[in-house]
């Protein structure tokens, strides 16, 4: 069975001596709860998984129960130690004050229960863990699967990954491309939405929510202002709500607003986005064209190459110590521009599309940044970057 590299770190964090937290993030159907099991069936130690996807979002006394059946297994099992795992632990209220509560209670106790917490909603699970439970976790954030893990778990091509993305769980379906798209967008856009935004936070327009969403996925790669993203939405709303909604989506591994680059960072938050999904597969499906109508396009497939370049960069940047930004200056732009330990990388992206390279030539002279790539066209060919870290190019 495929196990993906986080399969390794989280058994080594769970079994050290010291005692943390071990937390779990991530977008929906990424295998968060798979791998988990995974480590369940490998090693034999006592262990209690429970999921609250269906437990009343009010009923904090549920985490405590489980609590207290793990404490009983570890008991009754006479071993020193064992696991409690609690997936989609962000649904109940108040979660972090009560995981607190009974954490410390164990250690003054000297129980040895570790704690491993699953959530697919990144935001309400950073509020909860800078909230409550500072100096007690680990935190790690599984993102969408990359090119590499694709192909070697589902044979995947590099062409294929582009458009199909890398969502494991619609991997068997791409034979039948209509059934893929009502899978990717019934199973996994819908739910993440309603399920991981809509029920979990207040939204006063949740059809202004939905419409962003749509909107800025059609357009991933490009960049426009709030002002003018409000033309493109029936219920606008102001540019404060679409920005607050972005960030909505930005938390549940769907759409991202990149920021223009700037030396000052203040100007940076203030800039206009560039649409970036975290997925190909969500371009692909909302697009009434199929996989080989749009590899015949060189321009509409050289924009999707570039939306799973993007989707590389961001999914890396929530786990790796790199930013990500793109860069334009009238005529001028550079694609994405990286910054990591100071040092910034620009990049601009060639495949199937036109253009001249006078934004590099610009961006070189204005900040003269550690390194300029050209990825794509005559440049470092696209299937090699995506099957790299980002931070190997420092």
């Amino acid at each position: 069975m495929f196990q993906r590299p986080h399969y390794q770190n989280i058994v080594s964090r769970i079994k050290e001596e010291r005692k943390f937290i071990q937390v779990i993030m991530g977008p929906r159907q990424v295998g968060k709860t798979t791998l988990v099991q995974q480590i369940l069936e490998d090693h034999k130690f006592p262990y209690h998984y429970v999921s609250a996807d269906a437990v009343g979002s009010i009923n904090s006394a549920w985490i405590e129960q489980q609590w207290e059946n793990a404490r009983i297994k570890l008991k009754t099992s006479g071993a020193n130690e064992a696991l409690l795992v609690i997936d989609e632990i962000q649904k109940i209220k108040n979660w972090s004050e009560v995981v607190k509560a009974e954490w410390d209670q164990d250690s003054i106790s000297n129980i040895n229960l570790k704690v491993v917490l699953l959530g697919s909603s990144r935001l309400l699970m950073q509020q909860g863990l800078t909230e409550s439970l500072a100096g007690r976790f680990e935190t790690i954030y599984m993102g969408h699967w990359s090119l590499n893990e694709m192909s070697n778990a589902f044979g995947f091509t590099p062409q294929q990954y582009i458009w199909y993305g890398g969502y494991p769980g619609a991997a068997y379906l791409i034979n039948d491309e209509k059934r893929w798209k009502n899978y990717v967008k019934d199973a996994l856009i819908e739910p993440s939405i309603s399920k991981d935004i809509l029920l979990l936070t207040r939204i006063d327009k949740p059809a202004l929510l939905k419409q962003l969403f749509e909107v800025g996925t059609i357009y991933s790669g490009q960049i426009l202002s709030y002002s003018k993203l409000t033309g493109q939405l029936q219920d606008a709303g102001n540019t404060t709500t679409i920005a607050h909604y972005l960030s909505l989506l930005d938390t549940a591994g769907l759409l991202a607003g990149l920021g223009k680059y700037y030396i000052e960072k203040v100007r940076q938050r203030a800039s206009s986005p560039k649409f970036q999904v975290y997925n190909t597969a969500l371009i692909s499906a909302l697009l009434p064209s199929g996989f080989n109508e749009i590899l015949s396009h060189p321009e509409q497939w050289g924009r999707m190459v570039e939306s799973a370049i993007g989707a590389h960069l961001i999914n890396y940047s929530r786990s790796e110590d790199l930013q990500v930004y793109y860069w334009r200056h009238r005529n001028d732009e550079v694609d994405f521009v990286l910054e990591h330990a100071g040092k910034v990388i620009g990049l601009e992206i060639k495949s199937g599309r036109t253009g001249k390279l006078t934004g590099m030539q610009a961006f070189q002279k204005k900040f003269s940044p550690y390194k300029i790539l050209l990825i794509g066209d005559k440049g470092l060919p696209w299937q090699e970057f995506l099957d790299i870290n980002p931070l190997d190019l420092y």
